[in-house]
């Protein structure tokens, strides 16, 4: 017999389900899904693999227990080729597993010449009652969670299956500067015997995708037609790379910025501690030229008319000039916006030249710097920043703090407490909150989801180094799922 899981807080349901499976066996071997696998929001586990292993081999009829090394059970059953492989009843639904591991892991028995039982004892689960005890959420997080829970119809699993269905015949156009993350992770020799400079020895490097073609990226999952126009370098160098990193139903188009050379950030990294050292940025962030802004130009009212959804993400690098703006926000359907402030751009770029957008979303600092304000309250701030840009939706993220987001309609302001439990790399954090909040407001999705939902893409994205991950559907949908049991 093979039962496999997480098993985060050992409950009674656990117990019953491994007495069923050994009852149908000689040998009861558990698999263990190992901590940077467990799919259950940014707060989980709340125990460590090595605690969750040992709570199971305490228990009487469990023979032997084992970590798995992947994030399903294939590989470990086609090593220890069961004669039974144990599920409990709530997997006999395989529509209801938005992941489609079950269906894999049947396939994968079935060929090694065993089958597949399920048990059918009471259900209970880890997730409701760590929800329930608040063992990994604070006051807020426990209080916005409970308000959505409360509103049946919202937190169903039926309602939020329709939810991510709605997305998927949206037509997105993003809409920015393709940038190359360049990370070289390095070790700290010491101090320079000569000058007073910090040796560093290169050890490896890694690239990253980032800036707007990031955004595309973590929104393939969710729609099925995605469309970037963005620039690259005159020698289009990078274009591969660029290419190969995007997933096949994001349709392209770049024009190739003259003088220029595709933008990359590089930056130095500690290999201990992960923190950056120095960043050496390759870019020319002069407007395009004049021929050139108008090929854009034309190629911006083509794409804009033909999408629901624009999303503008304004590095500042010079691809976006004010009569480009202008025809974006004439022509969209649903626009969305971040103009963010970085070191080239802090003093010459501003998000005021979006004003009509339908959805602003901006951090705090870059706020106050917009609104040379460094005094006032966030909630004074969003509402003055909402009537000088006149947008219908804008929010504002505080990092640990969590965001808000301010309805002009309804002129009430709602708080979205942070989710993350580890902060590993803030890049391409806003940029994901922004791609799940677009697709939301444009559907008009209840507010209070809206900002769990990109809560919660943000806080898988900030766990990992720049973009190196992709957010998807079904690792959502999978932790929207646990957070509201």
């Amino acid at each position: 017999m093979h039962c496999h899981g997480v098993f985060d807080v050992l409950h009674i349901g656990h117990v019953k389900h491994f007495n069923s499976a050994k009852k149908n066996g000689d040998v009861l071997i558990v698999t263990v899904t190992p901590d940077s696998f467990v799919n259950k929001g940014p707060n989980r586990p709340i125990f460590s693999l090595d605690f969750r292993m040992q709570c199971i081999a305490a228990l009487k009829n469990v023979d032997y227990v084992a970590a798995n090394t992947s994030p399903d059970a294939i590989s470990a059953i086609k090593l220890l080729k069961p004669n039974i492989y144990c599920k409990g009843k709530d997997y006999l639904n395989k529509k209801s597993d938005v992941t489609g591991k079950i269906g894999k892991e049947e396939k994968a028995v079935k060929k090694i010449g065993g089958k597949i039982f399920y048990t059918y004892d009471d259900l209970f689960s880890s997730s409701k009652i760590i929800n329930n005890f608040g063992y990994n959420l604070t006051n807020d997080q426990k209080k916005y969670l409970d308000k959505i829970r409360s509103n049946k119809n919202l937190s169903s699993s039926k309602n939020i299956s329709k939810i991510f269905k709605s997305f998927e015949k949206l037509k997105v156009l993003v809409i920015g500067e393709t940038i190359i993350d360049e990370y070289a992770y390095c070790e700290a020799l010491g101090k320079s015997g000569k000058e007073p400079v910090l040796v560093l020895r290169d050890l490896y490097s890694e690239k990253y995708l980032g800036g707007a073609a990031a955004i595309t990226k973590n929104l393939s999952s969710f729609c099925k037609k995605i469309s970037l126009l963005s620039c690259l370098g005159e020698k289009r160098e990078q274009e591969n790379f660029v290419k190969k990193s995007l997933q096949k139903n994001i349709h392209t188009k770049f024009i190739s910025k003259r003088k220029s050379c595709t933008i990359v950030k590089k930056r130095f990294v500690d290999n201990v501690n992960k923190t950056k050292v120095l960043g050496v940025h390759s870019i020319n962030d002069q407007p395009l030229d004049s021929k050139q802004e108008i090929e854009f130009n034309k190629l911006l009212v083509k794409h804009v008319k033909n999408h629901d959804v624009v999303i503008v993400s304004d590095y500042g690098h010079g691809l976006i000039s004010k009569d480009s703006v202008k025809l974006i926000i004439k022509h969209s359907k649903f626009l969305a916006v971040n103009a963010q402030l970085n070191s080239a751009n802090i003093g010459y770029h501003t998000i005021s030249k979006y004003k009509g957008a339908d959805l602003i979303i901006i951090n705090e600092n870059e706020m106050r710097h917009e609104l040379r304000n460094k005094v006032d309250s966030v909630n004074i701030l969003i509402k003055e920043l909402s009537k000088k840009l006149k947008s219908k939706f804008t929010t504002v993220t505080s990092g640990n703090r969590g965001a808000k987001i301010y309805n002009s309609f309804s002129r009430k302001i709602t708080d979205c407490p942070a989710f993350a439990s580890k902060v590993i790399d803030k890049i391409g954090t806003g940029d994901t909150m922004l791609a799940l909040l677009s697709i939301c407001i444009s559907k008009k999705i209840n507010i209070s989801f809206s900002m769990l939902l990109a809560a919660l893409a943000a806080a898988e994205n900030i766990q990992y180094m720049a973009n190196s991950i992709i957010v998807t559907k079904s690792r959502i949908i999978k932790t929207l799922e646990s957070y509201l049991k």
